[in-house]
């Protein structure tokens, strides 16, 4: 048998620039409340996929989307008020 991989360069050469740079992860460390809520809101919803939706059920989902809903509008002021200059809102 003939491997064909062999004949070729490497498809994906190694590289620096695989890992994330530091504004990257400092992007997804901010965005970390947010990446949260949602695996939560999405945990709620996946426990109710083979059951029907009893009403602790339906509080838990309500309760995970304002969770979502609160992060979003609280990481939407820090950005506004970040972008203001002179710290003003």
């Amino acid at each position: 048998m003939k491997h064909i991989v062999a004949r070729h360069d490497v498809v994906t050469p190694w590289s620096d620039d695989l890992e994330p740079s530091d504004a990257e992860l400092n992007v997804i460390e901010w965005e970390l409340p947010l990446i949260l809520a949602e695996v939560d809101l999405l945990d709620a919803q996946i426990m109710v996929l083979d059951r029907p939706v009893t009403a602790l059920d339906d509080r838990r989902i309500r309760r995970a989307r304002r969770r979502v809903l609160a992060v979003r509008r609280s990481l939407t002021n820090q950005a506004a008020a970040a972008s203001v200059p002179g710290g003003a809102a």
